[in-house]
């Protein structure tokens, strides 16, 4: 097994939410994750994606997120940095240009593999939940996922 870099974040569990300023010492249930994980980084951890097709769905997952796709319920207040001596694009140019890369992989997949890649890499579903949903056999979502994903390294132009 190869080893993953993990980002690990305490994370409160229950309905109740954190209690603040009341002075009551309750005890608190918490949980551990790793922000780093993905169901691309459990395959390839366990040898079923080769480390081009890993750097794909990084890749592409990295766009997705840069480009802000997903669902948001609030509006963003994150901070522009701007390193001296260089004339980076702004904020909205590099949302724009990942979510250029990010189309322009997904189409490179093409229409019937673009599905299983938002699902499983942008999504973070589990393949046999996919499979289910897809009315696919057991474990075939594995081989569709590695087909996509070649599409998406030669998109990417990851070495091979």
């Amino acid at each position: 097994m190869k080893q993953q870099k993990q980002v690990l974040a305490e994370r409160e569990i229950g309905s109740e939410g954190p209690r603040k300023g009341t002075g009551v010492h309750r005890r608190q249930r918490s949980v551990t994750v790793n922000l780093a994980e993905s169901p691309a980084s459990w395959l390839h951890a366990r040898g079923h994606l080769d480390d081009r097709l890993f750097q794909a769905a990084e890749l592409l997952r990295m766009d997705y997120e840069k480009a802000q796709l997903s669902p948001s319920l609030t509006m963003r207040w994150d901070p522009v940095r701007v390193r001296e001596g260089q004339a980076p694009l702004n904020s909205t140019e590099r949302q724009i240009a990942a979510k250029d890369r990010f189309h322009g992989a997904m189409e490179q997949a093409g229409k019937g593999l673009a599905d299983i890649l938002w699902r499983v890499v942008c999504a973070g579903e589990a393949l046999p939940g996919v499979e289910k949903q897809f009315s696919w056999p057991a474990r075939s979502g594995k081989l569709i996922l590695k087909f996509a994903l070649e599409r998406v390294a030669d998109f990417y132009r990851v070495p091979g």
